[in-house]
C-alpha cells in the first residue's frame, strides 16, 4: 500500500482543493506540516506573516475578491489563539476561510505539554465548522469535510487541529481525493422553492414604493446582473448595506448609497422611511443597516426577504414573503416569473434617487473643497474617488475610514470593489486584509485606509510587504485618537473624555524603516499630488494624512449627527 505521511496529506488535500496561496507562521508543532511543503511539488506559495491573526485577515481579503478559499495556518497555544479574530469575523460576514492549527501530540494530551489547549472548545463558537484530527488517517476525510463545510449553503470559516503525532502518522495514498469544485464559493447553490417564487412577485409588483436593500450576499453569490434586471424592469431604488456595496454600481439612476447608522445619510435614510416595501437581499437587517431597528419603522412597511440563511428571516421583521436560496438562483427566478411588466408610476423613482445624490454630494463637495487643518476627511475621500480607477480595490478599516469611505466613495462598477470588516469591526484588518486581496487580484490597485490607532495593531506586517515587494498603498488617517470611541463620548455623554487619547506618530518615518517609499501630508493643498505619488509607486508605498479627528467632524454616522 503506498502511503503519504498526515502532513503530505494535508498537503495533496489543499492542492486537489485549488489552493494557491496559505498564509501562516511557524512554531514547533508545525514542523512537519512546513517539511512536508518544502519537499513536496505542490504549486502552492505559502506567506509568511509576522503574526497568525494577520495572516487570518490575509486568508480573508484574498476569499473576499477572489472567489476562492483562503487558507491560514499558525502553530498550537498562542498562535491559536491569536488567529482566533479571524476566524470569527471571516464566518460572521460569510467568508470561506480554513485556519489550520497545528497541535501537541494527542499523546502528550493532560500531561502539561507546553501549548496545551483545548483547540476544539476555543474554536466552535467561532466557526461554521471545528474539528481536531485524532488519527492520521481521518485528514482526507476531514479536509473534505471542512472544504464542504465553508463554501456550501452560507459560506463561512472553518478550522481543523492537527496533532504533532497526526501529522506524522500513515495515510493511504488512495484516499487522497477531492472535489475541486469546493475550493470556490458559493459551491452547489441552491435555488428556491418553486412555491415561494410567485408569491414573493405579486408582493413586489402590488407594492407602490418598493425599495431594495443588499446585503454582502449579492456579491458573495454574483448576483448583480440578475438584481440589475430586476431593479430595472420594476424601477425599483436599490440600497446597500456598507458590505453590500458593489451590488450595483453606484453611478446607476436606481443606486441610492449606502444605507444605516454607518456610513447612511438624512438622504438615503429617506427611502427607508418612505417605502412601502423592502426587499431585502442577502441581508440580516441588523443594528447597522436598520439604525437598531428604527428603519423601516416596525409595522409601517412591509418585508420581503432573498437570503441562504434561513435563519435570519423574520428574525427582526414580519416577513410577508421570502425565498430561502442563493441570491442569484433566487433573482433569476423571481426575474424569470415577473417577465416584463407595464413601466411602473412610483414616488421613488430614478428622479427621487438623482435628487437625493445631489442633496448628499452637494454637502460633502462643500467639505471636501476645505482648505481647514488639519485636513477634512471628506478631502482625502474626495482625493481617492479622483486618483483611483474603477477597478481599484479599496479597503477601508473601521474607525475614521469605513463610514467616509462606505458614504462618498462612489464603486462604479459591480463586484467586489470596496470592503470593510463588518461583523465584529476589530481594528487592524485592512493592512493584513489588503496583501490577501492583492494576492487574490494581483492585477488591481490595492489600497487600505487605516486609521493610526488601526496602524498600531500590526505595523510589524509592513515588513512583510516590503519583502515580498507588494505594489499596495497604505493611507493612514492620522489624528492620535481612537475617534470612533470619543466622537461618541462626546455625543452619548456629554463629552466626558477618558483613555482615548495617545500620542502622534510620524507613521511615514516608520513606513521608510521598513523599507516601504513613504510621504507625510499637513498641507491640504499637497494632498493630491503626495497621494498621486503613492498611488503610482511601482513598489509598497505609505501615506500620512493628518486629519480632523472624529469627535470633531461631521462624520455621516447617525447617532453622532443626532
Amino acid at each position: 500500500m503506498n502511503q503519504l505521511s498526515g502532513a503530505e496529506a494535508l498537503v495533496h488535500m489543499l492542492q486537489g482543493h485549488g489552493v494557491d496561496y496559505i498564509f501562516g507562521l511557524c512554531g514547533d508543532t508545525s514542523l512537519p506540516f512546513y517539511d512536508a511543503l518544502y519537499r513536496l511539488n505542490h504549486g502552492m506559495t505559502h506567506i509568511l506573516s509576522r503574526d497568525e491573526r494577520s495572516a487570518a485577515y490575509m486568508a480573508d481579503g484574498y476569499a473576499r475578491v477572489s472567489g476562492k478559499v483562503g487558507v491560514c495556518e499558525g502553530p498550537s497555544g498562542g498562535g491559536a489563539t491569536y488567529i482566533a479574530p479571524g476566524l470569527v469575523e471571516a464566518n460572521e460576514s460569510a467568508i470561506p476561510i480554513l485556519a489550520i492549527t497545528s497541535d501537541i501530540s494527542v499523546a502528550a494530551r493532560g500531561r502539561y505539554a507546553l501549548t496545551e489547549l483545548d483547540q476544539s472548545a476555543l474554536f466552535r463558537p467561532l466557526t461554521k465548522w471545528n474539528g481536531v484530527i485524532e488519527r492520521a488517517e481521518d485528514v482526507p476525510k476531514m479536509l473534505r469535510a471542512a472544504f464542504r463545510q465553508m463554501t456550501t449553503g452560507r459560506p463561512g470559516s472553518a478550522h481543523l487541529a492537527l496533532p504533532f503525532d497526526v501529522q506524522k502518522g500513515a495515510v493511504d495514498a488512495a484516499d487522497i481525493w477531492c472535489d475541486p469544485d469546493l475550493g470556490r464559493h458559493p459551491a452547489w447553490p441552491t435555488g428556491p422553492d418553486p412555491a415561494a417564487v410567485p408569491r414573493l412577485a405579486r408582493v413586489l409588483l402590488a407594492a407602490r414604493n418598493p425599495v431594495i436593500v443588499c446585503g454582502g450576499g449579492v456579491v458573495l453569490a454574483g448576483a448583480e446582473a440578475e438584481l440589475g434586471r430586476l431593479a430595472e424592469r420594476l424601477a425599483i431604488p436599490v440600497a446597500t448595506t456598507i458590505s453590500g456595496k458593489g451590488s450595483i454600481s453606484e453611478d446607476h439612476p436606481l443606486a441610492v448609497g449606502v444605507v444605516g447608522s454607518n456610513g447612511g445619510v438624512v438622504e438615503t435614510r429617506r427611502f427607508m422611511e418612505q417605502a412601502d416595501l423592502l426587499l431585502l437581499i442577502g441581508c440580516r437587517a441588523g443594528s447597522v443597516t436598520t439604525e437598531r431597528w428604527r428603519y423601516p419603522v416596525p409595522g409601517r412597511c412591509h418585508v420581503a426577504h432573498i437570503d441562504s440563511d434561513p435563519g435570519v428571516i423574520g428574525a427582526n421583521y414580519p416577513t410577508e414573503a421570502a425565498m430561502v436560496g442563493d441570491a442569484r438562483l433566487a433573482l433569476a427566478a423571481l426575474n424569470a416569473e415577473i417577465g416584463t411588466p407595464a413601466p411602473p408610476q412610483r414616488d421613488l423613482n430614478a428622479a427621487a434617487v438623482a435628487r437625493a445624490k445631489a442633496a448628499k454630494f452637494a454637502a460633502f463637495k462643500q467639505l471636501a473643497e476645505s482648505d481647514e487643518r488639519p485636513i477634512r476627511p471628506e478631502r482625502l475621500v474626495a482625493a481617492l474617488s479622483e486618483l483611483l480607477a474603477d477597478d481599484a480595490v479599496l479597503i477601508a478599516d473601521p474607525g475614521t475610514p469605513c463610514p467616509y469611505l462606505s458614504a462618498y466613495y462612489p464603486v462604479k462598477r459591480t463586484g467586489r470593489q470596496f470592503f470593510s470588516n463588518r461583523a465584529h469591526g476589530a481594528l487592524g484588518y485592512s493592512l493584513p486584509a489588503a496583501v490577501g486581496a492583492y494576492y487574490g487580484r494581483p492585477g488591481a490597485k490595492i489600497v487600505a485606509v487605516m486609521g493610526d490607532g488601526s496602524f498600531g495593531f500590526n505595523a510589524g506586517e509592513l515588513e512583510t510587504v516590503a519583502r515580498l515587494g507588494l505594489p499596495i498603498t497604505f493611507v493612514v488617517v492620522s489624528n492620535g485618537v481612537f475617534g470612533w470611541i470619543k466622537a461618541g463620548q462626546k455625543s452619548g455623554f456629554d463629552g466626558r473624555y477618558f483613555s482615548v487619547d495617545f500620542s502622534t506618530t510620524d507613521h511615514a518615518r516608520v513606513a521608510e524603516a521598513f523599507g516601504l517609499r513613504a510621504w507625510r501630508v499637513e498641507d491640504p493643498g499637497e494632498l493630491k499630488g503626495k497621494l498621486a505619488a503613492a498611488l503610482n509607486c511601482p513598489g509598497p508605498s505609505l501615506i500620512d494624512v493628518i486629519c480632523q479627528p472624529l469627535q470633531d467632524a461631521h462624520a455621516p454616522v447617525s447617532e453622532w449627527i443626532a
